[in-house]
């Protein structure tokens, strides 16, 4: 059962206090995985060595796929966990559980052995050239190759165990792998003797790329140890169940989490497609600006994961309120929670698009890189404070069981706006149109949630709380 301090806090505990009580160990853990993902970016490029700072540009989108599986299996289960658990449905939310878990370790698996069958043609569709070839293929050896299955699993045990408001807990495993990968890149990538500025390296293995990679692996293996060790000691008082015979599918289980899972996985496909066709274009133009482009992609990471983590924590709250039908308690929670993100991701979009310029020279001190790394970055920083109010909706979307809605959001972003607007854009504006095609498609989107927000609000009028017979069943809507 859950327990009597989780229970307050989704059903009495102020909103704010409640609100922020789940966002901002989220919020903590996205912003650590940034600086996970920004330290290969920046271990790498004290190499100066733009090849190997292009592996990793272009190896993104292979670990963005990820996000697929994560979404698929993470988002789908944990939404359908929070929704058990606002109804006192312990069933559902344990099959659910061990159905997320069991499936993704599967996906892992096939993810491995589909990178080692079809490298050579994955490579090429990436926009990979001679000169970084072999610098992304080690580079993905160890994420893909031997690292799918322990970075799958790491981030859907985090969602299972957020979806019953254990947000710190979510937030301790997220973290202890990401500081790990940052404390182990440097000695996996620099060479012994590496003069870093403030300390020269003790030893190094001098691995480049391919260490930022090695690192990541092991971080990944830690931060899932850690998942099954809380699992483990909290048998009994946890909702999450890792029993194979609970995994065992069952139509209603199935259905529930793919509802919302399947369109949460289409959107982060649509995102690899749309970093695919960006990275083509930039490679078009040479290493350097590919470096640049991957550098300013992995800062403007930080307000996004900001906003990511923003509307992740929130999941469970808007879950079990919209099953309890409590929708006073739901509308409230995301009025201040749009009120507080979109307030604090204009500010820090802000200050990096002021000081956009300095911030890729953090990374790489090649003018060349500095030069398109800036423009770059204005033009990705535009598009964030939108950006935050269209993950708000989606995020909102999925954690009501409402799947069709968040796959036409995909849908719109991704093929209907930003893809077209990348081709458009390119054209019109080489090379930096490209950097501007996501602020012109959540520019549009931000509008559209606006609305279809303000519609859902007055769909579950506040006064009907708790009035079962005037409203569907949450799985009927």
């Amino acid at each position: 059962m859950i327990d009597t301090k989780k229970e307050e806090l989704f059903n009495s505990v102020a909103v704010p206090r409640a609100v922020l009580s789940l966002a901002v160990p989220t919020i903590i853990s996205s912003l650590v995985m940034i600086l996970y993902n920004l330290a290969d970016t920046y271990f790498v490029g004290m190499l100066n060595n733009s090849v190997q700072n292009a592996a990793v540009a272009l190896a993104a989108p292979v670990l963005l796929a990820f996000n697929a599986v994560n979404n698929l299996f993470g988002v789908g289960a944990s939404s359908m966990m929070s929704r058990g658990l606002g109804r006192g449905d312990m069933d559902t939310v344990r099959r659910s559980s061990a159905f997320g878990f069991f499936f993704s370790l599967l996906c892992g698996l096939l993810f491995s052995l589909s990178f080692s069958l079809f490298k050579t043609p994955l490579l090429d569709l990436l926009g990979t050239l001679p000169e970084n070839y072999s610098a992304t293929s080690d580079y993905l050896k160890w994420t893909v190759t031997f690292g799918a299955i322990p970075s799958i699993l790491n981030v859907v045990m985090a969602y299972l165990v957020r979806s019953e408001g254990a947000t710190v807990h979510a937030g301790i495993g997220t973290i202890s792998g990401c500081l790990l990968n940052i404390l182990l890149d440097p000695f996996f990538i620099l060479p012994k003797g590496f003069d870093m500025g403030f300390m020269r390296l003790p030893f190094g293995f001098d691995m480049g790329a391919q260490g930022a990679g090695l690192a990541t692996f092991i971080s990944n293996c830690v931060a899932c140890l850690y998942f099954f060790v809380l699992l483990f000691i909290k048998r009994g008082k946890t909702c999450v169940c890792l029993s194979p015979s609970k995994a065992l599918p069952q139509k209603a289980i199935v259905v529930g989490v793919l509802a919302v899972g399947i369109p949460a996985s289409i959107q982060n496909i649509l995102n690899v497609t749309g970093m695919t066709i960006l990275n083509n274009f930039t490679s078009a133009y040479g290493s350097d600006a590919v470096a640049a482009m991957g550098i300013a992609q992995k800062v403007a990471m930080v307000p996004m994961y900001m906003a990511m983590g923003f509307s992740q924590g929130i999941m469970p709250l808007v879950s079990y309120t919209f099953a309890a039908r409590k929708y006073r308690r739901m509308k409230s929670s995301i009025r201040f929670s749009a009120l507080v993100s979109v307030g604090a991701i204009t500010l820090v979009t802000a200050l990096i698009f002021i000081l956009s310029e300095p911030f890729i020279g953090m990374f790489m001190k090649s003018e060349e890189v500095v030069s398109y790394g800036g423009i770059f970055l204005k033009g990705l920083s535009l598009a964030l404070p939108f950006l935050c109010l269209d993950f708000l909706a989606v995020g909102i979307f999925q954690a009501c069981g409402m799947g069709a809605k968040s796959l036409i959001f995909a849908c719109m972003r991704k093929i209907v706006l930003e893809i077209p607007a990348l081709f458009i854009l390119n054209a019109l504006f080489p090379p930096y149109g490209i950097a501007y095609a996501q602020f012109a498609a959540e520019l549009v989107m931000a509008v559209l949630a606006t609305v279809v927000l303000l519609r859902l609000f007055a769909r579950y009028p506040s006064e009907n709380d708790a009035e079962p017979s005037q409203r569907k069943t949450s799985e009927q809507t």
